[in-house]
């Protein structure tokens, strides 16, 4: 694809990079789950080229990369970053996103499409199961072995549909770990992070990655992911879960509608 040097090109991936990344920012997620479809359907109702999927997952990936950084650098002071589960979730969910991205190989397209509606199900079913949960981030226990299966399981699937995995680990953690809310969404930015060095690497190696739209997507997200950390530090925490389950459940009902029709 040639470079697009035009002002509606640049203002509108810019534009979509943006709100992308401030709603990734304000909501843990790597956003991918949000800018897929927008990279997918936006640029073409401007009467710019459209992207293939592939280009859009390769864009996706390496700007999730850097969205997820910038996120956590506006948490590093919050105190809600928890060590403990970015090592453990971490790491599982870094080898569970190469053994993905390399499987994905293998599969048809209509099975990777399949594995994501199934994967947003789940998360949206999870994100309305009613918890009890008392939002203490001065206290935080979790089961490290369920925890680390967990964000294998997240890995290998993310990495089948090319996403870091945000989506599913955010309910995940709220409703099966027992984790507060904000210490959450703050964590699950950092394990988002380490998922999509896998991603990131692949892309770039199949050359997938088409890298005007990402450096313009790249700036909007490192302006606007912070800002959307801190949106999301003072905002209510039912709306913040509110927001979250709403997108989640409107992916899941978008996935299976392209599936089955």
């Amino acid at each position: 694809m040639e470079i697009d040097l035009s002002f509606t090109y640049i203002a509108v991936i810019f534009a979509l990079g943006f709100i992308g990344s401030f709603i990734s920012g304000m909501l843990g997620v790597g956003g991918s789950i949000i800018k897929y479809p927008m990279l997918l359907y936006i640029p073409p109702l401007f009467g710019l080229a459209a992207f293939t999927a592939h280009e859009v997952s390769g864009i996706s990936a390496v700007q999730v990369f850097f969205a997820s950084i910038a996120g956590v650098w506006a948490y590093r002071k919050s105190g809600l970053l928890n060590k403990d589960l970015i090592i453990y979730m971490g790491a599982s969910i870094l080898i569970g996103s190469f053994i993905g991205s390399y499987g994905s190989g293998f599969l048809s397209e209509d099975a990777v499409n399949i594995v994501y509606g199934l994967l947003a199900v789940i998360a949206a079913v999870m994100m309305f199961i009613p918890r009890k949960t008392v939002e203490d981030a001065s206290v935080i226990t979790f089961n490290k072995a369920l925890a680390s299966s967990l964000a294998l399981i997240v890995g290998i699937g993310s990495g089948i549909v090319g996403a870091a995995g945000g989506f599913l680990l955010v309910p995940i953690m709220l409703t099966v770990l027992k984790i507060p809310t904000r210490v959450t969404i703050a964590t699950s930015l950092a394990i988002t992070f380490i998922s999509s060095i896998g991603g990131s690497v692949g892309k770039l190696m199949t050359g997938q990655v088409e890298y005007w739209p990402a450096f313009l997507m790249i700036i909007a997200s490192i302006i606007a992911a912070p800002l959307g950390a801190k949106a999301g530090q003072k905002m209510n925490i039912k709306i913040l879960q509110a927001l979250l389950a709403i997108l989640i459940g409107a992916t899941a009902i978008k996935i299976w509608v392209d599936i089955l029709l």
